[in-house]
């Protein structure tokens, strides 16, 4: 690990001054830094230690919606009773992730701010245009078992890896950030993750030195909800594809239904023609079919992870009509 400034910020406009200069980086629970810095994947010149600002809590809005401060552990976050009761996708998605040690230490924020999983990027012998630019990327003809079918470019094919961004997703979160001249913004996480394009390195638009304060989630729409996740163990691995969903729908007929899919493209995929086809008609294998068409529209394996095509098609099928059926235990009225 290189060496590096260290400084503890008191609140978060000062935290978001301080990381202003060049080559600063925040850290809170470190449980995605610490690796990058041992493996000198990410060199930062100056850390902003936010470990004692405070975590934010969580609580409700005045709209109905709750809101989730940046410092709230992924274990507190998913033990709320509010969160589990109303916002069950969520807490099923942060249980489905990490170790409980990880979830202890892991924020609202961090979890948000993920890096990829892709092997290339970890492997500093390798070319990865993600860790740096204009190196190439390896994973388009190398292993890319776990790498994107969709959203991809050229340069990166590399995934998303928080099961929490998915459901964020599919709940239509907001990010509240505070910028180091002080102003503040409020950013749709549908706006919130860049595409790779020629740019992989730039993942989000939060601009040098923007701190994420908080997310607000608005009122669950009517629904059942549910996570699931497919991965290759029942524990502690990244999914390989996992759809985040809310289905109102009963005896076979669905009047609305909302869903985000996890690990098949390099952000949370949503995709509103998709859900647009699923409003007021029967939930059969046809009309989920073609959901399934808009939602994968333009995929393309790239050999090893061809199998994510299918996969998230039968996926998407059994949450659909397991939902609408009412059916199934993991999906819980929300």
């Amino acid at each position: 690990m290189r060496s590096f400034s260290y400084e503890r910020a008191s609140d978060a406009r000062a935290a978001a001054k301080s990381a202003s200069v060049q080559d600063a980086s925040f850290i809170a629970g470190g449980t995605n830094l610490l690796d990058l810095m041992k493996l000198e994947i990410v060199v930062p010149a100056h850390l902003v230690d936010l470990g004692r600002l405070d975590p934010g809590g969580v609580a409700p809005t005045p709209d109905g919606g709750l809101r989730i401060g940046a410092g709230v552990s992924n274990s507190i976050l998913a033990a709320d009773p509010t969160v589990r009761a109303r916002y069950p996708l969520l807490s099923q998605a942060l249980l489905a992730g990490a170790s409980p040690q990880l979830r202890n230490k892991a924020t609202t924020a961090g979890n948000l701010l993920q890096r990829t999983r892709c092997g290339y990027f970890y492997d500093t012998a390798a070319p990865c245009n993600k860790r740096q630019p204009g190196t190439g990327c390896s994973a388009l003809q190398g292993f890319n078992r776990m790498n994107a079918v969709v959203g991809g470019s050229t340069d990166c094919i590399a995934v998303h890896p928080s099961d929490m961004a998915v459901a964020m997703m599919a709940l239509d979160a907001t990010i509240e950030t505070v910028a180091p001249n002080g102003d503040t913004r409020r950013i749709p996480i549908a706006g919130f993750y860049r595409l790779p394009e020629h740019t992989p390195h730039l993942e989000t638009v939060l601009q040098p030195g923007e701190l994420i304060t908080a997310v607000t989630l608005p009122p669950p729409p009517p629904g059942l909800q549910g996570y699931r996740k497919i991965r290759d163990r029942a524990s502690y691995a990244f999914a390989l594809i996992s759809v985040a969903s809310i289905v109102d729908g009963a005896g076979g007929h669905i009047r609305h239904a909302r869903f985000a899919c996890g690990g098949l493209a390099p952000r949370p995929w949503r995709v509103p023609a998709a859900e647009a086809a699923l409003a007021n008609v029967s939930a059969d294998a046809e009309t989920i079919d073609h959901a399934a068409d808009l939602l994968l529209q333009g995929a393309a394996g790239h050999g090893h992870n061809d199998f994510k095509i299918p996969m998230t098609r039968r996926l998407l099928a059994h949450v659909v009509s397991t939902a609408v059926a009412g059916s199934d235990q993991e999906l819980i009225h929300g």
